[in-house]
């Protein structure tokens, strides 16, 4: 079974079992029909862009979502899907979703962080900086069908997502993991807590409640300080 080509080769050097591996290839088997019968998001040059953005020694900060965005909107009169293949993540233009802009607030009430501006004036949901800082943007479930949440949960991802998780906890040390929801929760116990941070919260969505004034990014900024790291979590206005 090839690997990736939308892989860089430092994920691919870690991760080669993993697409060597029989789930593996049930997983490209599901995903490739899915491609012939449905419309799939993300779009499939950004199905791996978490694992693109970030280089696994470079990451810092793991935030972990269950699956993409689901929807699409329109955008100067052209559809564009809000999945990018990073957790929480929406592209430049598309309006932030509940759950982003809960995010927002919570980090604007820890760090007085001022969230981006775009183009024309809106907020934008584009997390691709935190990524380049090594912020993990990882999604457990890599692709869904449109307007159909949670549709690929049968394909496998979550083995190689939760696989991916044990090597970082394993390989690396001083990361701290972000687990906001009670799926996320679910894989506190593949980490490593005497090498790591684990810090947990409510989904960040306005259907929870407590995510908003948990202080996950100070607790996070406290953890990375104590491995002697830090990150910038400002994103800077889209132009």
């Amino acid at each position: 079974m090839p690997v990736p080509r939308t892989m860089r080769d430092e994920w691919v050097e870690i991760l080669r079992d993993e697409f060597e591996s029989e789930y593996f290839k049930n997983i490209i088997k599901n995903y490739k029909n899915a491609l012939q019968n449905e419309v799939v998001f993300p779009p499939r040059e950004l199905i791996f862009n978490a694992f693109n953005l970030t280089k696994p020694q470079d990451i810092k900060v793991v935030i972990l979502g269950q699956d993409p965005y689901h929807n699409s909107v329109f955008v100067g009169g052209v559809e564009v899907p809000q999945a990018m293949g990073l957790s929480f993540s929406v592209p430049p233009g598309v309006t932030p979703p509940p759950s982003l802009k809960n995010i927002y607030k919570e980090l604007e009430a820890n760090l007085n962080f001022k969230p981006p501006k775009c183009a024309n004036g809106g907020v934008s949901g584009d997390l691709s900086l935190w990524a380049s800082r090594g912020v993990f943007l990882l999604n457990s479930i890599l692709s869904v069908k449109k307007n159909a949440p949670a549709s690929h949960r049968h394909f496998g991802w979550e083995i190689f997502t939760d696989n991916v998780i044990r090597r970082l906890s394993d390989e690396y040390r001083g990361i701290v993991f972000l687990l906001w929801g009670n799926f996320a929760k679910k894989k506190e116990s593949l980490i490593d807590k005497a090498k790591h941070a684990v810090i947990t919260a409510p989904h960040p969505s306005p259907l929870a409640r407590g995510f908003l004034g948990s202080q996950v990014f100070l607790k996070a900024n406290e953890a990375l300080s104590y491995f002697n790291k830090s990150v910038d979590w400002e994103l800077n206005t889209i132009i």
